[in-house]
């Protein structure tokens, strides 16, 4: 649809087709349209003259003119000395926009801006890269998943590296999956001490906060779409969340604390705990960062060690352990069994 609609609207911002005036006029009368409106105008939202409603993505909102132009001008005045063409037709949609904005401005809230809908990886990288730019103190991160992929890591390398060389301080977390990754490892080295990182078992989905004013989250689930926030109560709520996991959280340079029970391994504390909540082995997997197939494996471990015979069987078996965050129901004796040895701290 995208290529259909660029060349049979072959513009800029200064200069809409027909088509493309009616439909942003409209949005700009009313405050927002419905997304089927601006199917045959795809340039409107590849010019990111309309984006998705933060509260409905089934309609557009009009990008605010004074925004647009300040884009536009920008790569204008870039170009200013091989056309003055250019400048002219700034000027005049400029004159345009701003007869626009006056409407737009005594319908929009005051605190518009502070949520914005990124449609498309193009728009997401331009204002993570922006954020990166203006960042001056402090980088919070929240990394999801399990261990994380090289081609990860290098994505977002050089905005780390410049954020290294103005000393701004970085601090992540991960899922304690993610030790096992060399790429991790190599990443951390890389960065030496600007970069703290801690592990939990399970963490919150995509977090990045800069300076603790500006905050990037997912908008759904394939991480197409993104929310820039920069409400500063928004903001501060997730610098609360993420404070809080930081604290639970244990630096990547300490081992995991032992279980306490002989053959049971932390992470399969970790899936005793989710499985004692009821929960089936893919949530338990997608929490934790770990595949459905290496889940199974740990349960399967698990009932060997606990000596359950069924799944029903384990959850007791669970329960008796204290592996469900409670106190034990059973000596460890009656765990085991009389003939084998009582489990013990390692």
């Amino acid at each position: 649809m995208a290529g259909h609609g660029a060349e049979e609207h072959p513009h800029g911002a200064d200069r809409l087709c027909e088509a493309g005036d009616r439909v942003y006029s409209r949005a700009v009368r009313r405050g927002r349209v419905p997304r089927t409106d601006a199917e045959p105008v795809p340039c409107l939202l590849e010019l990111a003259l309309l984006h998705p409603d933060p509260d409905d993505m089934d309609w557009l909102v009009p990008t605010s003119p004074q925004e647009v132009m300040t884009r536009l001008l920008r790569g204008v005045y870039d170009e200013v000395s091989e056309s003055q063409r250019r400048m002219g037709s700034a000027v005049a949609a400029f004159e345009w926009y701003a007869g626009l904005g006056r409407r737009l401005n005594a319908l929009a809230p005051a605190e518009g801006s502070a949520i914005r809908v990124l449609d498309g990886l193009s728009r997401i990288q331009a204002a993570m890269d922006e954020a990166t730019e203006a960042c001056t103190t402090e980088v919070l991160t929240v990394q999801p998943g399990g261990i994380r992929r090289e081609a990860e890591l290098t994505e977002g390398l050089h905005r780390a590296l410049a954020l290294r060389g103005r000393g701004v301080r970085m601090r992540d977390l991960y899922t304690h999956v993610a030790r096992h990754g060399q790429g991790l490892l190599n990443y951390l080295e890389l960065m030496g001490d600007t970069v703290e990182a801690r592990t939990l078992d399970e963490v919150i989905d995509r977090l990045i906060l800069f300076d603790r004013t500006v905050a990037f989250i997912p908008a759904n689930a394939d991480r197409t779409m993104a929310l820039e926030l920069r409400h500063p109560a928004l903001v501060e709520y997730l610098v609360t969340v993420f404070e809080r996991l930081w604290r639970l959280a244990i630096p990547l340079t300490a081992p995991l604390p032992d279980t306490g029970i002989e053959g049971i391994s932390h992470r399969e504390q970790s899936i005793a705990a989710l499985l004692a909540e009821g929960h089936q082995d893919a949530v338990i997997a997608e929490r934790l960062g770990i595949s459905v197939r290496t889940c199974r494996a740990h349960i399967a471990r698990l009932s060997e060690t606990l000596g359950a015979a069924s799944r029903t069987q384990l959850g007791v078996r669970i329960a008796q352990a204290g592996l469900d965050g409670r106190r034990p129901t059973l000596p460890a004796t009656a765990l085991t069994g009389p003939d084998q040895e009582p489990p013990t701290g390692r």
